[in-house]
C-alpha cells in the first residue's frame, strides 16, 4: 500500500528495515532470554544517523518530525520490541529539551543524542504515583545557583544506561501540579545513582530501573522552561511521543502476522495448510485489517501533529490506545494460531504477546488516554451548544 512516503522517509523505513533484518532478528531471542541491553544494536542505529531523526537541522540532525519518528519505530518493532524501546526512550527523553529547552540547553545536549554519545530517558513515574502523576514525592529545592533533587524514580527506560535524563520534581507543594519543574539531570551529577533495574514480563532487552536522587546537586539553568511548569512539560512531552508507542504497536502487530501467515502456510492439519480453513484465514484477515486501521491513524495522528496543530492531545491518545489494543489482539492471535508451538520460547510470538502487553500501560494506560478522549470530546461538543 502506498503511505505517500517521501523518499527521506521511504529511505529512513528501508534502512530500518535492512536493520531490523540482519541485526536484530537474528539476537532478539538471546536479548530477550539474557535480558540484555542491546548495545551493539544502539551503535549501529547511531552510526546510520537514526538518532538525527527529530534532531533539528541546526544541531546536525535531520529535522524529521513525528510521521519519521513512527516509520522507524515501527520498522524496529517488527523485529524486537524490546530494542525498539531502548531506542524510542531517547526521544522520550529528549522531546522536553526540544520543547522547552533554553539555546544552551539545545546546544549542549541536542547534538549528544543525536549522534548516539549520550542516549536518553525521561522520569516522572514514582512508586506511588503512576497515573496520578500529581502525586509525585520527588522534591528539588533551591540553594543558590544549584537546585538539591531528594526522592526516587520508578520504572524508569534507559535507567542506567542513559547519560541524560529529564526528570520532574517538586519545587513547590503549595500549588500541587503547578508546582512541579523539569530538570536536566546528567549521569554523573553528585547525588545520583542507579537502583533496582527490574525483571520484566516482557521487553526484556530494554532496561528498566529506579533512579535515586540523594541531595543531588544540579545547576541552576538545567531548569526545562522555568520553574511551575514540569506538569506541562510532561503532558506536551506526551502528546508528541504517544503515536510512537502506536507505531511500537504497529510494527508489533505486523511482525506477528507475519510470523502466523508464514506459519499458516505449512502447518498441515487433516492434509491441509491450517491458513484454508475459514476459522484461522478469517483470524488471519480480522489481524491484517485491523493492522491496516491502526497504522492508518498512526501515520494521519503523526501528519496532524507534523502540521503544527495545537489540540493534538485528543488525537494522540487515540493514536496509543487504538493500536495497543489491536497489537494485544493480534499477539495473542498470533499464539493462537501457532497453537502448541505457540506456547514455546522457541517461535517468536511467545515473546510477542509478552512485549505487548506493556504498550497498553505505559506512557499512560489505556484507560488513562481514554478519559484523555472523553474530556476533549466533552469540552468539544460543550462548545458546540
Amino acid at each position: 500500500m502506498d503511505y505517500f512516503f517521501s523518499e527521506e522517509q521511504v529511505m529512513i523505513r528501508d534502512l530500518c528495515r535492512q536493520i531490523a533484518e540482519e541485526r536484530i532478528k537474528p539476537v532478539r531471542a538471546e536479548l530477550d532470554e539474557k535480558e540484555q541491553f542491546p548495545s551493539e544494536i544502539m551503535k549501529a542505529l547511531a552510526q546510520a544517523d537514526l538518532f538525527q531523526i527529530i534532531i533539528p537541522a541546526e544541531y546536525g540532525g535531520l529535522g524529521g518530525g513525528c510521521l519519521e519518528n513512527c516509520i522507524a519505530v515501527e520498522e524496529l518493532s517488527r523485529a524486537c520490541c524490546g530494542v525498539s524501546t531502548s531506542y524510542a526512550a531517547c526521544f522520550l527523553g529528549a522531546y522536553p529539551i526540544l520543547l522547552f529547552g533554553s539555546q544552551e540547553q539545545k546546544d549542549k545536549y541536542l547534538p549528544l543524542i543525536g549522534n548516539g554519545q549520550q542516549y536518553c530517558a525521561f522520569a516522572l513515574t514514582e512508586s506511588a504515583s503512576g497515573s496520578d502523576a500529581g502525586s509525585i514525592q520527588t522534591e528539588a529545592r533551591r540553594d543558590g545557583d544549584f537546585y538539591v533533587l531528594n526522592g526516587s524514580k520508578q520504572w524508569i527506560t534507559n535507567g542506567g544506561q542513559a547519560g541524560i535524563y529529564t526528570v520532574v520534581a517538586i519545587t513547590d507543594r503549595s500549588k500541587g501540579a503547578r508546582g512541579a519543574t523539569a530538570f536536566i539531570v546528567e549521569a554523573d551529577d553528585p547525588g545520583f545513582t542507579v537502583g533496582k533495574k527490574e525483571r520484566k514480563l516482557g521487553i526484556r532487552a530494554s532496561a528498566t530501573a529506579e533512579l535515586i536522587f540523594s541531595d543531588c546537586r544540579i545547576p541552576a539553568d538545567r531548569v526545562l522552561g522555568k520553574e511551575g511548569l514540569g506538569f506541562v512539560v510532561a503532558m506536551r512531552t506526551f502528546d508528541k511521543s504517544r503515536p510512537g508507542v502506536g507505531a511500537q504497536a504497529v510494527g508489533l502487530a505486523q511482525g506477528a502476522l507475519d510470523e502466523a501467515a508464514a506459519f499458516a502456510r505449512v502447518r498441515k492439519q487433516f492434509g491441509k495448510p491450517i491458513i484454508t480453513f475459514q476459522a484461522v484465514a478469517h483470524m488471519l484477515a480480522d489481524m491484517a485489517t485491523e493492522i491496516e486501521a491502526a497504522r492508518a491513524l498512526v501515520y494521519a495522528t503523526a501528519r496532524f501533529i507534523d502540521s503544527g496543530a495545537k489540540d493534538i492531545s485528543k488525537v494522540s491518545a487515540m493514536a496509543k490506545v487504538f493500536p495497543s489494543d489491536v497489537a494485544m489482539r493480534a499477539a495473542t492471535n498470533a499464539v493462537q494460531v501457532f497453537g502448541g508451538h505457540g506456547y514455546m520460547r522457541d517461535y517468536p510470538v511467545e515473546k510477542m504477546m509478552r512485549d505487548a502487553k506493556i504498550l497498553q500501560i505505559y506512557e499512560g494506560t489505556n484507560q488513562i488516554q481514554r478519559n484523555v478522549i472523553g474530556q476533549e470530546l466533552n469540552k468539544e461538543y460543550g462548545r458546540s451548544k
